[in-house]
């Protein structure tokens, strides 16, 4: 069974789109603000959001940002419910990550059909993702150096996910907080180095002088395996 998320103000429609959807098939957890959308959203891992923009207490699409921010929530489909009609409105919030926008009022039938045409271009799983004798998979969770399972904290499974999916890329400390941990944190950039450590601590062989994830002295790091950079540790 498929779980929505939807987050709206107006308590007819909130009832109206319930009801249908649960007829539908589809499981539906859902807020009538926006306080608490993110952490629902990681509580409740939904196969798709629907996202009202002018809620009471937030701005939807500072909702979507934050969303699209957050590694483990990311990928997830982002349907805009809204009265605002303009192209300009529209651009915005595609923009923004948004995967459809859907202007008020609407039929509930053609939502219905935009939902499933979501689920339809999700029939692909992640890949998993190989390298240096580390296999990551996104599905599982799971991870396991030449076979072996190992053992990764939630953040140092999204931090080294972030980073093998984009071999070769160097990230400064900054960039690696935002996408892995989000603008909602009350931590510092000298985290991500003690997560880089950690996590060769337990990938890298020989963790004093890795050979996956490198550092480039002065901005951040890069995963690129079995290559060692100028100035790097």
């Amino acid at each position: 069974m498929k779980k929505i998320l939807l987050i709206e103000d107006d308590t007819d429609l909130f009832s109206l789109l319930k009801y249908n959807l649960e007829k539908e098939g589809f499981s539906l957890n859902g807020l009538q603000t926006g306080k608490g959308a993110i952490e629902l959203c990681r509580q409740v891992r939904p196969d798709l959001i629907l996202l009202d923009i002018m809620l009471p207490d937030s701005d939807g699409l500072d909702i979507c940002k934050g969303i699209r921010k957050t590694p483990e929530l990311a990928a997830i489909p982002i349907i805009f419910l809204t009265a605002r009609a303009s192209e300009t409105d529209r651009i915005v919030g595609l923009e923004l990550g948004a995967n459809d926008y859907v202007v008020k009022p609407f039929f509930v039938r053609e939502l219905i059909a935009r939902i499933k045409l979501q689920f339809r271009s999700q029939s692909t799983p992640p890949r998993v993702l190989e390298a240096g004798g580390l296999e990551l998979d996104p599905t599982s969770r799971q991870v396991r150096f030449e076979g072996a399972p190992l053992a990764l904290t939630a953040t140092e499974f999204r931090l080294l996910e972030f980073m093998m999916s984009r071999p070769g890329v160097v990230f400064s400390r900054e960039q690696l907080l935002n996408s892995v941990w989000g603008q909602d944190r009350a931590i510092t950039d000298r985290a991500v180095d003690v997560y880089v450590l950690r996590l060769r601590q337990k990938v890298e062989q020989d963790p004093a002088n890795p050979i996956m994830i490198h550092s480039v002295r002065g901005f951040g790091y890069t995963f690129e395996p079995r290559r060692a950079m100028a100035g790097s540790a």
